[in-house]
């Protein structure tokens, strides 16, 4: 297997790199990042945005019916990577419920939906934890009752990012009142601004004092999302009623893999390394201990078997393959490998790795210590390792259920 990027896919790279160095200034950085507190974009980085989606970056890999370039998934996984290093900004992938509709969806909904993602016109939040079942989303109780030619939502939605920000909700409901588990359950498309969605603000422990941009997970903001009557067309359903789960699955393996995934997990191993080449005596001694080295080592090849499972990912998608299991594993491997590592750091850097950002003596405006903060939320957030262990035993390995 030949694991190097062609000669196409590197000038693709260079030719976003160029373009960030040009185009994305240290103002535009901040804007983007206040964002996420519910201010919207200014005209300046609409403007960015609009440059890239100009060049063809926001759909690099989607069909071009829809106005994408459909280069694949590995050209995705580039412009991904580029621009989540740069700023943490999503650029590439059509954005949370895109890859599900295209998957799932109907003629209709894919022409209403995929071009308008692509432009970042229709911008999607995901609906699905709730508060009394967490990431167990057989336990949902968000319920939609169907009465004519609509449906009618009530129930409530929490840690819903983005959710301010977002014209639409990938919504999974309840269908069947009288199903259990992951039976009953369906999805519905669903804009923001019907009477009867309220959004109420959850911030997070990365809020005050405010983390680095660079931070793994560094959203000063989720959200309590309720609903209270509101009704939408029948329309609004993605694939089957009832048949909610497997849509959902889906598209959650999708949005799964991509370099920002990858990105969560190893960019801390590219922070310490950096800090270590770079630092003053102190840090020096450290770069010098066999032990700090064999550690940074270890933790480097752990780093790169991330990166190898992503790119197992998307080479079975892009070659047609059965994608069954294998964002599940990413799933495990990646953000546990995410928890080991920034415990790790912290030992290394000792008691000064605890300082946040704002601090006079914090390590590199305290990203590290802003890492450990939200260092356990990447192996929830998606489903939790202790789910995806289950998709793996029954999809990959064929396990019966445990009997009760």
């Amino acid at each position: 297997m030949d694991f190097a990027f062609s000669a196409e896919e590197d000038e693709l790279r260079t030719s976003i790199q160029a373009f960030i160095k040009e185009h994305l200034s240290e103002e535009i950085k901040r804007d983007l990042q206040e964002t996420v507190v519910g201010q919207g974009y200014t005209p300046v980085s609409l403007k960015l945005l609009g440059m890239i989606r100009d060049r063809g970056w926001s759909a690099v890999s989607w069909p071009k019916k829809y106005g994408g370039q459909a280069r694949g998934r590995i050209a995705q996984f580039i412009v991904e990577e580029e621009f989540h290093r740069a700023a943490g900004l999503g650029v590439g992938g059509g954005g949370t419920g895109a890859p599900a509709i295209l998957a799932s969806g109907s003629e209709a909904q894919k022409d209403a939906f995929i071009p308008g993602s692509i432009k970042m016109e229709i911008v999607f939040c995901q609906g699905y934890s709730e508060p009394h079942c967490g990431t167990d989303l057989a336990g949902i109780r968000c319920r939609a009752t169907r009465t004519g030619d609509k449906y009618v939502i009530n129930g409530q939605k929490i840690y819903t990012t983005n959710a301010q920000n977002s014209t639409h909700i990938f919504l999974m409901v309840r269908t069947d009142p009288q199903s259990r588990r992951h039976a009953g359950l369906s999805v519905l498309l669903v804009p923001m601004n019907l009477p009867g969605i309220t959004v109420r603000p959850l911030w997070t422990i990365q809020h005050d004092p405010r983390a680095p941009s660079v931070t793994t997970y560094a959203e000063p903001r989720t959200n309590e999302v309720f609903f209270d009557n509101v009704e939408v067309s029948v329309d609004s359903l993605l694939g089957e009623e009832g048949d909610g789960w497997r849509v959902a699955q889906r598209g959650l393996n999708l949005d799964r893999v991509g370099a920002r995934r990858y990105l969560i997990s190893v960019m801390r191993d590219e922070d310490i390394v950096n800090h270590l080449k770079s630092g003053d005596e102190v840090t020096e001694e450290k770069r010098n201990d066999p032990r700090v080295r064999d550690k940074v080592a270890e933790l480097w090849i752990e780093a790169q078997v991330c990166r190898l499972m992503t790119m197992r990912s998307l080479s079975i998608e892009e070659n047609g393959g059965n994608f069954a299991y294998e964002g599940s594993a990413e799933k495990v491997f990646a953000p546990e490998h995410g928890v080991r590592s920034t415990e790790a750091i912290s030992q290394i850097l000792g008691p000064y790795a605890q300082l946040l950002n704002g601090s006079p003596l914090a390590i590199n405006e305290g990203v590290f210590a802003h890492n450990l903060l939200g260092a356990f939320q990447s192996t929830v957030n998606h489903g939790s390792v202790q789910v995806m262990r289950d998709q793996v035993a029954r999809k990959g390995l064929g396990m019966p259920r445990q009997k009760a």
